[in-house]
């Protein structure tokens, strides 16, 4: 009978921990990562544009929708295969210019030229006549102004993952670059950069903001 008691006694034991246990884990950590899951899930669909809440999956692309542009990825773009990047950057030994630091945002008559052009989002493609025509006039400017070096920066909205935003101003970036070589400018007097999510010029959190941050800038250095 003694022997019966003990037993018995160790057995309420063992099922009073596991019950604990379960109750630490359902109030504790389980709990708030399926929270904090759902948290994300909510302000993914308010980023992304997509008000429906009914559903369970995550909206929004995956790190690997973009990948930074490469030579070869101009191929599919350009008949006459890929541009190579500048063989030195600024401030670079050799280069026979200063570091980026060193570029200026265009001013007077320069700035009527060397305007801001905008994306859509998730787009590194330029749409519209008005911004072929801020190419066009930046590659007439640049051919008759040999002394002139230019940067172009890539610059994306909020949403998104920083990694998958820095991939994004890189294509923006480099494919204005591509036009511009295409037109005749001489690649190793344009260098790119991408800032992804990190500069914007509208810090509001609507649809006219993103809109402004989703842009390529232009600074220019005078040899």
């Amino acid at each position: 009978m003694k022997h019966t008691r003990i037993l018995n006694t160790l057995i309420c034991a063992i099922v009073c921990g596991l019950i604990t246990g379960c109750k630490k884990n359902n109030a504790g950590g389980v709990w708030d990562d399926n929270s904090t899951a759902g948290n994300y899930k909510g302000s993914a669909r308010s980023l992304w544009g997509n008000e429906d809440n009914s559903g369970d999956d995550f909206f929004g692309p995956n790190n690997e929708d973009f990948i930074s542009l490469k030579d070869e990825d101009l191929r599919s773009q350009f008949a006459d295969g890929a541009i190579p990047q500048p063989k030195t950057s600024p401030g670079e030994p050799g280069s026979g210019i200063p570091s980026l630091d060193s570029f200026r945002t265009p001013t007077g008559a320069e700035a009527a030229i060397f305007k801001n052009v905008y994306f859509n989002t998730d787009d590194h493609i330029l749409r519209g006549k008005e911004y072929s025509n801020i190419v066009d006039r930046i590659a007439t400017y640049l051919k008759s102004h040999e002394n002139v070096y230019l940067f172009i920066s890539g610059h994306c909205d909020e949403r998104g993952p920083e990694a998958y935003n820095l991939s994004l101003g890189a294509r923006r970036a480099n494919y204005i670059r591509s036009l511009l070589v295409q037109k005749g400018v001489d690649p190793e007097k344009i260098h790119t950069v991408s800032y992804g999510k990190e500069r914007p010029t509208d810090l509001g959190h609507s649809q006219e903001a993103w809109a402004k941050n989703r842009r390529g800038e232009f600074r220019i250095y005078q040899k």
